[in-house]
Protein backbone atom coordinates (compact mmCIF):
# COMPACT_ATOMS: atom_id res chain seq x y z
CA UNK A 1 0.00 0.00 0.00
CA UNK A 2 1.50 3.34 -1.00
CA UNK A 3 0.99 6.61 0.87
CA UNK A 4 -1.96 7.78 -1.28
CA UNK A 5 -3.82 4.52 -0.72
CA UNK A 6 -3.09 4.64 3.00
CA UNK A 7 -4.43 8.21 3.23
CA UNK A 8 -7.63 7.18 1.41
CA UNK A 9 -8.15 4.26 3.79
CA UNK A 10 -7.63 6.45 6.87
CA UNK A 11 -9.99 9.14 5.60
CA UNK A 12 -12.67 6.55 4.88
CA UNK A 13 -12.08 5.04 8.33
CA UNK A 14 -12.68 8.55 9.81
CA UNK A 15 -9.31 8.97 11.46
CA UNK A 16 -9.45 12.53 12.85
CA UNK A 17 -5.92 13.92 12.40
CA UNK A 18 -3.12 12.77 10.08
CA UNK A 19 0.47 14.03 9.92
CA UNK A 20 2.22 13.70 6.54
CA UNK A 21 6.02 13.89 6.62
CA UNK A 22 7.22 15.19 3.25
CA UNK A 23 9.08 18.02 1.52
CA UNK A 24 6.83 17.77 -1.54
CA UNK A 25 3.85 20.04 -0.94
CA UNK A 26 2.80 20.08 -4.59
CA UNK A 27 2.93 16.31 -4.97
CA UNK A 28 1.11 15.69 -1.69
CA UNK A 29 -1.60 18.21 -2.61
CA UNK A 30 -2.07 16.56 -6.03
CA UNK A 31 -2.45 13.17 -4.35
CA UNK A 32 -4.97 14.56 -1.85
CA UNK A 33 -7.01 16.16 -4.63
CA UNK A 34 -7.31 12.76 -6.31
CA UNK A 35 -8.28 11.07 -3.04
CA UNK A 36 -10.85 13.75 -2.21
CA UNK A 37 -12.25 13.57 -5.73
CA UNK A 38 -12.80 9.82 -5.45
CA UNK A 39 -14.43 10.23 -2.02
CA UNK A 40 -16.52 13.27 -3.03
CA UNK A 41 -14.93 15.52 -0.41
CA UNK A 42 -13.76 19.13 -0.56
CA UNK A 43 -10.07 19.83 0.04
CA UNK A 44 -9.11 23.08 1.79
CA UNK A 45 -5.44 24.06 2.11
CA UNK A 46 -3.88 26.53 4.55
CA UNK A 47 -0.50 28.19 4.91
CA UNK A 48 0.56 31.13 7.04
CA UNK A 49 1.22 33.21 3.90
CA UNK A 50 -1.83 32.27 1.79
CA UNK A 51 -4.49 31.62 4.42
CA UNK A 52 -7.32 29.16 3.83
CA UNK A 53 -8.11 28.29 0.19
CA UNK A 54 -10.87 27.94 -0.73
CA UNK A 55 -12.48 29.75 2.18
CA UNK A 56 -14.93 27.82 4.31
CA UNK A 57 -18.40 29.35 4.43
CA UNK A 58 -19.92 29.33 7.92
CA UNK A 59 -23.30 30.81 8.96
CA UNK A 60 -22.78 34.34 10.24
CA UNK A 61 -19.03 34.23 9.60
CA UNK A 62 -19.11 37.35 7.41
CA UNK A 63 -20.07 39.50 10.38
CA UNK A 64 -17.41 38.10 12.66
CA UNK A 65 -13.93 39.48 13.09
CA UNK A 66 -11.14 37.74 14.93
CA UNK A 67 -7.93 38.73 16.63
CA UNK A 68 -6.67 35.16 16.90
CA UNK A 69 -3.25 34.29 15.44
CA UNK A 70 -3.60 32.76 11.98
CA UNK A 71 -2.73 29.22 13.10
CA UNK A 72 -5.38 29.28 15.85
CA UNK A 73 -7.92 30.78 13.45
CA UNK A 74 -7.22 27.95 10.99
CA UNK A 75 -7.97 25.37 13.68
CA UNK A 76 -11.11 27.30 14.64
CA UNK A 77 -12.26 27.12 11.01
CA UNK A 78 -11.70 23.36 11.02
CA UNK A 79 -13.67 23.11 14.28
CA UNK A 80 -16.70 24.79 12.74
CA UNK A 81 -16.54 23.27 9.26
CA UNK A 82 -19.21 20.93 7.86
CA UNK A 83 -18.69 17.25 7.18
CA UNK A 84 -17.21 15.81 3.95
CA UNK A 85 -14.27 18.21 4.11
CA UNK A 86 -10.53 17.63 4.31
CA UNK A 87 -8.10 20.27 5.59
CA UNK A 88 -4.39 20.36 4.73
CA UNK A 89 -2.35 22.68 6.97
CA UNK A 90 1.14 23.22 5.51
CA UNK A 91 4.28 23.68 7.61
CA UNK A 92 2.29 23.47 10.83
CA UNK A 93 5.05 21.87 12.92
CA UNK A 94 6.52 25.15 14.31
CA UNK A 95 3.17 25.96 15.94
CA UNK A 96 2.89 22.64 17.73
CA UNK A 97 5.05 23.90 20.61
CA UNK A 98 2.26 26.30 21.63
CA UNK A 99 0.14 24.91 24.49
CA UNK A 100 -2.97 26.52 22.94
CA UNK A 101 -2.40 24.74 19.61
CA UNK A 102 -1.86 21.45 21.42
CA UNK A 103 -5.12 21.88 23.37
CA UNK A 104 -7.08 22.82 20.25
CA UNK A 105 -5.74 19.80 18.37
CA UNK A 106 -6.75 17.51 21.24
CA UNK A 107 -10.23 19.03 21.20
CA UNK A 108 -10.42 18.52 17.44
CA UNK A 109 -9.32 14.90 17.75
CA UNK A 110 -12.31 14.29 20.04
CA UNK A 111 -14.78 16.19 17.85
CA UNK A 112 -13.67 14.80 14.46
CA UNK A 113 -13.54 11.17 15.55
CA UNK A 114 -16.41 9.43 13.79
CA UNK A 115 -17.16 12.45 11.53
CA UNK A 116 -16.62 12.62 7.78
CA UNK A 117 -14.06 15.37 8.30
CA UNK A 118 -10.27 15.01 8.38
CA UNK A 119 -7.48 17.34 9.43
CA UNK A 120 -4.10 16.73 7.77
CA UNK A 121 -0.95 18.41 9.05
CA UNK A 122 2.14 18.47 6.86
CA UNK A 123 5.82 19.29 7.28
CA UNK A 124 9.28 18.11 6.18
CA UNK A 125 10.08 16.96 9.70
CA UNK A 126 8.13 15.14 12.39
CA UNK A 127 7.64 17.33 15.44
CA UNK A 128 5.00 15.66 17.61
CA UNK A 129 4.35 16.73 21.21
CA UNK A 130 3.89 13.95 23.74
CA UNK A 131 0.30 15.05 24.40
CA UNK A 132 -0.70 14.37 20.77
CA UNK A 133 1.00 11.02 20.18
CA UNK A 134 -2.23 9.04 20.70
CA UNK A 135 -4.40 11.41 18.62
CA UNK A 136 -2.36 11.79 15.42
CA UNK A 137 -1.54 9.15 12.82
CA UNK A 138 1.82 9.68 11.08
CA UNK A 139 2.29 8.93 7.37
CA UNK A 140 5.62 9.02 5.55
CA UNK A 141 4.94 10.18 1.99
CA UNK A 142 7.60 8.31 0.08
CA UNK A 143 9.71 9.91 -2.64
CA UNK A 144 8.84 9.04 -6.27
CA UNK A 145 9.26 5.34 -7.02
CA UNK A 146 10.64 3.89 -10.25
CA UNK A 147 7.27 3.83 -12.05
CA UNK A 148 6.64 7.52 -11.29
CA UNK A 149 10.17 8.47 -12.38
CA UNK A 150 9.67 6.60 -15.64
CA UNK A 151 6.48 8.59 -16.22
CA UNK A 152 8.36 11.86 -15.65
CA UNK A 153 11.13 10.69 -17.98
CA UNK A 154 8.60 9.82 -20.70
CA UNK A 155 7.04 13.28 -20.43
CA UNK A 156 10.45 14.96 -20.73
CA UNK A 157 11.35 12.79 -23.75
CA UNK A 158 8.02 13.61 -25.43
CA UNK A 159 8.62 17.34 -24.88
CA UNK A 160 12.04 17.33 -26.60
CA UNK A 161 11.52 14.60 -29.19
CA UNK A 162 11.30 17.08 -32.07
CA UNK A 163 14.34 19.08 -30.96
CA UNK A 164 17.21 18.24 -33.37
CA UNK A 165 19.83 19.59 -30.93
CA UNK A 166 18.96 17.11 -28.19
CA UNK A 167 19.60 13.37 -28.14
CA UNK A 168 16.81 11.90 -26.01
CA UNK A 169 17.30 8.28 -27.06
CA UNK A 170 17.95 5.74 -24.31
CA UNK A 171 18.51 2.00 -24.60
CA UNK A 172 16.86 -0.19 -21.91
CA UNK A 173 20.02 -0.39 -19.76
CA UNK A 174 20.60 3.37 -19.92
CA UNK A 175 16.98 3.99 -19.05
CA UNK A 176 17.09 1.69 -16.03
CA UNK A 177 20.35 3.26 -14.79
CA UNK A 178 18.92 6.76 -15.18
CA UNK A 179 15.72 5.90 -13.31
CA UNK A 180 17.62 4.20 -10.48
CA UNK A 181 20.06 7.09 -10.17
CA UNK A 182 17.13 9.52 -9.84
CA UNK A 183 15.60 7.62 -6.94
CA UNK A 184 15.98 9.53 -3.70
CA UNK A 185 15.17 12.88 -5.34
CA UNK A 186 11.90 14.77 -5.06
CA UNK A 187 9.62 15.23 -8.07
CA UNK A 188 10.80 18.80 -8.58
CA UNK A 189 14.45 17.77 -8.28
CA UNK A 190 13.99 14.98 -10.82
CA UNK A 191 12.28 17.22 -13.37
CA UNK A 192 14.94 19.90 -12.85
CA UNK A 193 17.89 17.53 -13.15
CA UNK A 194 16.50 15.94 -16.34
CA UNK A 195 16.08 19.42 -17.82
CA UNK A 196 19.57 20.45 -16.71
CA UNK A 197 21.08 17.35 -18.28
CA UNK A 198 19.44 18.10 -21.65
CA UNK A 199 20.43 21.76 -21.54
CA UNK A 200 24.00 21.18 -20.35
CA UNK A 201 24.94 17.91 -22.09
CA UNK A 202 22.29 17.74 -24.86
CA UNK A 203 21.46 14.23 -23.63
CA UNK A 204 20.53 12.36 -20.47
CA UNK A 205 23.69 12.04 -18.37
CA UNK A 206 24.06 10.09 -15.12
CA UNK A 207 26.80 12.43 -13.91
CA UNK A 208 24.34 15.32 -13.79
CA UNK A 209 21.96 13.28 -11.64
CA UNK A 210 24.82 12.32 -9.32
CA UNK A 211 25.75 15.99 -9.03
CA UNK A 212 22.22 16.70 -7.78
CA UNK A 213 22.59 13.97 -5.17
CA UNK A 214 25.88 15.55 -4.15
CA UNK A 215 23.90 18.62 -3.13
CA UNK A 216 21.68 16.54 -0.84
CA UNK A 217 24.72 15.00 0.83
CA UNK A 218 26.46 18.35 1.25
CA UNK A 219 23.42 19.93 2.87
CA UNK A 220 23.21 17.17 5.48
CA UNK A 221 26.62 18.10 6.94
CA UNK A 222 27.11 14.52 8.22
CA UNK A 223 28.43 12.73 5.13
CA UNK A 224 31.07 13.66 2.58
CA UNK A 225 30.65 13.14 -1.15
CA UNK A 226 33.67 11.80 -3.01
CA UNK A 227 33.91 12.15 -6.77
CA UNK A 228 34.95 8.84 -8.41
CA UNK A 229 38.44 9.99 -9.46
CA UNK A 230 40.06 6.54 -9.34
CA UNK A 231 39.50 3.53 -11.57
CA UNK A 232 39.80 -0.14 -10.73
CA UNK A 233 42.78 -0.29 -13.11
CA UNK A 234 44.57 2.09 -10.73
CA UNK A 235 44.60 -0.64 -8.08
CA UNK A 236 47.55 -3.00 -8.30
CA UNK A 237 47.03 -6.67 -7.45
CA UNK A 238 44.05 -7.73 -5.29
CA UNK A 239 42.80 -10.02 -8.09
CA UNK A 240 40.44 -12.04 -5.86
CA UNK A 241 38.82 -8.89 -4.46
CA UNK A 242 38.50 -7.36 -7.93
CA UNK A 243 36.89 -10.56 -9.22
CA UNK A 244 34.40 -10.58 -6.32
CA UNK A 245 33.45 -6.95 -6.98
CA UNK A 246 33.26 -7.45 -10.75
CA UNK A 247 30.75 -10.28 -10.34
CA UNK A 248 28.49 -7.93 -8.38
CA UNK A 249 28.71 -4.93 -10.72
CA UNK A 250 25.17 -5.57 -12.01
CA UNK A 251 23.70 -6.63 -8.67
CA UNK A 252 21.70 -3.40 -8.22
CA UNK A 253 19.66 -3.87 -11.41
CA UNK A 254 16.05 -5.03 -11.74
CA UNK A 255 17.20 -8.11 -13.66
CA UNK A 256 19.25 -9.14 -10.62
CA UNK A 257 16.15 -8.83 -8.41
CA UNK A 258 14.13 -10.92 -10.87
CA UNK A 259 16.87 -13.55 -10.84
CA UNK A 260 16.53 -13.74 -7.07
CA UNK A 261 19.75 -11.92 -6.16
CA UNK A 262 19.55 -9.51 -3.20
CA UNK A 263 21.49 -6.26 -3.28
CA UNK A 264 24.92 -6.85 -1.65
CA UNK A 265 25.24 -5.52 1.89
CA UNK A 266 28.92 -4.66 1.88
CA UNK A 267 32.44 -5.80 2.66
CA UNK A 268 35.08 -5.19 5.31
CA UNK A 269 38.64 -4.70 4.08
CA UNK A 270 41.02 -5.61 6.86
CA UNK A 271 44.74 -5.28 6.45
CA UNK A 272 48.03 -3.46 6.62
CA UNK A 273 48.04 0.31 6.32
CA UNK A 274 48.81 1.76 2.91
CA UNK A 275 47.85 -1.33 0.89
CA UNK A 276 45.04 0.24 -1.13
CA UNK A 277 41.92 -0.29 0.98
CA UNK A 278 40.72 3.30 0.62
CA UNK A 279 41.67 3.34 -3.05
CA UNK A 280 39.43 0.33 -3.66
CA UNK A 281 36.44 2.20 -2.18
CA UNK A 282 36.93 5.06 -4.66
CA UNK A 283 37.59 2.71 -7.56
CA UNK A 284 34.50 0.55 -7.02
CA UNK A 285 32.29 3.65 -6.97
CA UNK A 286 33.60 4.53 -10.43
CA UNK A 287 33.25 0.94 -11.69
CA UNK A 288 29.68 0.59 -10.45
CA UNK A 289 28.82 4.20 -11.37
CA UNK A 290 27.36 4.89 -7.92
CA UNK A 291 27.77 7.92 -5.63
CA UNK A 292 30.41 7.44 -2.93
CA UNK A 293 29.60 8.82 0.52
CA UNK A 294 32.13 8.85 3.34
CA UNK A 295 30.94 8.39 6.90
CA UNK A 296 33.16 10.38 9.25
CA UNK A 297 32.16 9.09 12.67
CA UNK A 298 33.73 12.16 14.27
CA UNK A 299 30.98 14.31 12.73
CA UNK A 300 28.32 12.11 14.26
CA UNK A 301 29.11 12.83 17.88
CA UNK A 302 27.55 16.01 19.24
CA UNK A 303 27.71 17.80 22.57
CA UNK A 304 23.99 17.74 23.37
CA UNK A 305 22.18 14.83 24.99
CA UNK A 306 20.68 12.61 22.29
CA UNK A 307 22.33 14.57 19.46
CA UNK A 308 24.78 11.81 18.52
CA UNK A 309 22.05 9.18 18.28
CA UNK A 310 19.95 11.52 16.14
CA UNK A 311 22.93 12.30 13.90
CA UNK A 312 23.66 8.64 13.11
CA UNK A 313 19.99 8.11 12.23
CA UNK A 314 20.05 11.19 9.98
CA UNK A 315 23.26 10.03 8.28
CA UNK A 316 21.66 6.64 7.58
CA UNK A 317 18.52 8.35 6.25
CA UNK A 318 20.59 10.54 3.90
CA UNK A 319 22.50 7.50 2.61
CA UNK A 320 19.27 5.59 2.01
CA UNK A 321 17.64 8.60 0.33
CA UNK A 322 20.33 8.66 -2.38
CA UNK A 323 20.53 4.87 -2.74
CA UNK A 324 21.77 2.97 -4.61
CA UNK A 325 25.10 4.24 -3.33
CA UNK A 326 28.31 3.20 -1.59
CA UNK A 327 28.83 4.23 2.04
CA UNK A 328 32.52 4.29 2.87
CA UNK A 329 33.45 3.93 6.55
CA UNK A 330 37.23 4.36 6.71
CA UNK A 331 39.21 3.04 9.69
CA UNK A 332 36.05 1.83 11.36
CA UNK A 333 37.80 0.69 14.55
CA UNK A 334 38.88 4.25 15.36
CA UNK A 335 35.40 5.68 14.90
CA UNK A 336 33.89 3.28 17.44
CA UNK A 337 36.85 3.08 19.78
CA UNK A 338 35.78 2.50 23.35
CA UNK A 339 32.62 0.50 22.58
CA UNK A 340 33.96 -2.50 24.46
CA UNK A 341 34.96 -0.34 27.40
CA UNK A 342 31.45 -0.19 28.79
CA UNK A 343 30.77 3.41 27.74
CA UNK A 344 31.94 4.80 31.09
CA UNK A 345 33.68 7.88 29.72
CA UNK A 346 30.79 9.15 27.58
CA UNK A 347 27.74 7.81 29.46
CA UNK A 348 27.27 5.08 26.85
CA UNK A 349 26.83 7.45 23.88
CA UNK A 350 29.37 5.57 21.72
CA UNK A 351 27.73 2.26 22.56
CA UNK A 352 24.28 3.54 21.61
CA UNK A 353 25.52 5.04 18.33
CA UNK A 354 27.34 1.80 17.54
CA UNK A 355 24.22 -0.23 18.35
CA UNK A 356 22.11 1.87 15.97
CA UNK A 357 24.70 1.45 13.21
CA UNK A 358 25.00 -2.29 13.87
CA UNK A 359 21.24 -2.81 13.73
CA UNK A 360 21.06 -0.92 10.44
CA UNK A 361 23.86 -3.08 8.98
CA UNK A 362 21.91 -6.22 9.84
CA UNK A 363 18.39 -5.11 8.90
CA UNK A 364 18.86 -2.61 6.05
CA UNK A 365 16.84 -3.18 2.89
CA UNK A 366 17.88 -0.07 0.93
CA UNK A 367 20.64 -0.72 -1.65
CA UNK A 368 23.41 0.95 0.34
CA UNK A 369 26.70 -0.93 -0.10
CA UNK A 370 28.85 -0.52 3.01
CA UNK A 371 32.57 -0.40 2.20
CA UNK A 372 34.33 -0.52 5.56
CA UNK A 373 38.09 -0.57 6.18
CA UNK A 374 40.07 -1.38 9.31
CA UNK A 375 43.75 -1.72 10.27
CA UNK A 376 43.53 -3.02 13.85
CA UNK A 377 41.33 -6.09 14.24
CA UNK A 378 41.80 -6.15 18.02
CA UNK A 379 39.86 -2.88 18.31
CA UNK A 380 36.88 -4.10 16.31
CA UNK A 381 33.91 -5.23 18.42
CA UNK A 382 33.17 -8.96 17.86
CA UNK A 383 29.54 -8.14 17.01
CA UNK A 384 30.65 -6.33 13.86
CA UNK A 385 32.46 -9.38 12.50
CA UNK A 386 29.50 -11.71 12.91
CA UNK A 387 28.05 -13.26 9.76
CA UNK A 388 25.27 -11.20 8.27
CA UNK A 389 26.83 -7.81 8.96
CA UNK A 390 29.03 -8.02 5.86
CA UNK A 391 28.84 -10.20 2.78
CA UNK A 392 32.55 -10.90 3.06
CA UNK A 393 35.63 -9.92 5.06
CA UNK A 394 38.77 -9.58 2.92
CA UNK A 395 42.33 -9.46 4.18
CA UNK A 396 44.56 -7.07 2.23
CA UNK A 397 48.18 -8.10 2.76
CA UNK A 398 51.39 -6.40 1.65
CA UNK A 399 51.85 -6.77 -2.13
CA UNK A 400 54.01 -9.63 -3.39
CA UNK A 401 56.62 -9.21 -6.12
CA UNK A 402 54.26 -9.33 -9.18
CA UNK A 403 51.87 -6.91 -7.46
CA UNK A 404 54.71 -4.52 -6.66
CA UNK A 405 55.65 -4.55 -10.35
CA UNK A 406 52.04 -3.63 -11.21
CA UNK A 407 52.02 -0.83 -8.65
CA UNK A 408 55.27 0.63 -9.98
CA UNK A 409 53.85 0.50 -13.51
CA UNK A 410 50.60 2.19 -12.47
CA UNK A 411 52.27 5.08 -10.64
CA UNK A 412 54.94 5.64 -13.29
CA UNK A 413 52.26 5.84 -15.99
CA UNK A 414 50.21 8.20 -13.83
CA UNK A 415 53.23 10.51 -13.75
CA UNK A 416 53.67 10.32 -17.54
CA UNK A 417 56.78 8.13 -17.54
CA UNK A 418 57.61 5.43 -20.11
CA UNK A 419 57.42 2.22 -18.10
CA UNK A 420 59.55 0.31 -20.64
CA UNK A 421 62.57 2.38 -19.58
CA UNK A 422 62.50 0.92 -16.08
CA UNK A 423 63.34 -2.56 -14.80
CA UNK A 424 60.18 -3.29 -12.81
CA UNK A 425 61.46 -6.67 -11.64
CA UNK A 426 64.52 -5.07 -10.04
CA UNK A 427 62.36 -2.36 -8.49
CA UNK A 428 60.00 -4.96 -7.04
CA UNK A 429 62.95 -6.85 -5.57
CA UNK A 430 64.34 -3.67 -4.01
CA UNK A 431 61.00 -2.90 -2.33
CA UNK A 432 60.30 -6.25 -0.68
CA UNK A 433 57.91 -5.64 2.25
CA UNK A 434 56.77 -2.23 0.97
CA UNK A 435 53.12 -1.25 0.88
CA UNK A 436 51.50 0.38 -2.16
CA UNK A 437 51.57 3.78 -0.46
CA UNK A 438 55.28 3.39 0.31
CA UNK A 439 56.03 2.46 -3.31
CA UNK A 440 54.19 5.57 -4.47
CA UNK A 441 56.21 7.69 -2.07
CA UNK A 442 59.45 6.16 -3.41
CA UNK A 443 58.48 7.38 -6.89
CA UNK A 444 57.43 10.83 -5.65
CA UNK A 445 60.65 11.31 -3.66
CA UNK A 446 62.74 10.17 -6.64
CA UNK A 447 60.96 12.67 -8.87
CA UNK A 448 61.99 15.44 -6.48
CA UNK A 449 65.62 14.30 -6.74
CA UNK A 450 65.53 14.21 -10.55
CA UNK A 451 63.75 17.57 -10.76
CA UNK A 452 66.32 19.23 -8.49
CA UNK A 453 69.13 17.78 -10.66
CA UNK A 454 67.35 19.06 -13.80
CA UNK A 455 67.26 15.66 -15.49
CA UNK A 456 64.81 12.85 -16.20
CA UNK A 457 63.87 10.21 -13.62
CA UNK A 458 66.23 7.21 -13.67
CA UNK A 459 66.24 3.66 -12.34
CA UNK A 460 69.07 4.45 -9.91
CA UNK A 461 66.96 7.20 -8.30
CA UNK A 462 64.21 4.73 -7.45
CA UNK A 463 66.63 2.11 -6.14
CA UNK A 464 68.46 4.65 -3.98
CA UNK A 465 65.24 5.99 -2.52
CA UNK A 466 63.95 2.47 -1.81
CA UNK A 467 67.14 1.69 0.14
CA UNK A 468 66.63 4.82 2.25
CA UNK A 469 63.12 3.89 3.34
CA UNK A 470 62.35 1.76 6.39
CA UNK A 471 58.99 0.19 5.53
CA UNK A 472 56.12 -0.27 7.96
CA UNK A 473 56.54 -4.05 7.69
CA UNK A 474 59.90 -3.68 9.47
CA UNK A 475 58.80 -1.12 12.08
CA UNK A 476 55.63 -3.06 12.96
CA UNK A 477 56.71 -6.62 12.18
CA UNK A 478 55.13 -8.18 15.28
CA UNK A 479 51.76 -6.44 14.82
CA UNK A 480 51.58 -7.40 11.13
CA UNK A 481 52.49 -11.02 11.86
CA UNK A 482 49.77 -11.13 14.51
CA UNK A 483 47.25 -9.66 12.08
CA UNK A 484 48.16 -12.24 9.43
CA UNK A 485 47.78 -15.07 11.92
CA UNK A 486 44.33 -13.85 12.96
CA UNK A 487 43.19 -13.34 9.35
CA UNK A 488 44.44 -16.67 8.02
CA UNK A 489 41.45 -18.70 9.24
CA UNK A 490 38.87 -15.91 9.58
CA UNK A 491 39.00 -13.88 6.37
CA UNK A 492 39.17 -14.25 2.63
CA UNK A 493 42.44 -13.22 0.91
CA UNK A 494 42.17 -10.26 -1.45
CA UNK A 495 45.16 -11.36 -3.54
CA UNK A 496 46.37 -14.56 -5.11
CA UNK A 497 49.47 -15.97 -3.53
CA UNK A 498 51.81 -18.69 -4.77
CA UNK A 499 51.69 -21.85 -2.59
CA UNK A 500 55.36 -21.38 -1.82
Amino acid sequence: MNASQEIEVLIRAKYPILYIVSWEEKRVEEALLKVCGSLNRTLHTWSVTQGMKPEVSRPGSAAKTTTLPSELEALAVVHGAPEYTVFLLKDFHPYMKDYRVIRLLRDLAIKLRGRAETLILMGPTLNLPLELEKDITVIDFELPVAAEIEGMLDRVIAAVRDNPNVDSKLDPNQRESLVKSAQGLTQDEIESVFARSLVERKRFDLDVVLEEKKQIIRKSGLLEYYAPDSQIKDVGGLELLKDWLDKRAQSFTDSAREFGIPAPKGILLLGVQGCGKSLVAKAIAAQWNLPLLKLDVGRIFGSLVGQSEENIRRAIDVAESVAPCILWADELEKGFAGVSGGGVSDSGTTARVFSTFLTWMQEKTAPVFLMATANDVSSLPPEMLRKGRFDEIFFVDLPDSPEREQIFGIHLKKRKRDVSKFNLTALAKATDGFSGAEIEQVIVSSLYVAFEAKRELMQKDLIAEAKAVVPLSVMMREEIDELRTWAEMRTRPASKRDPA
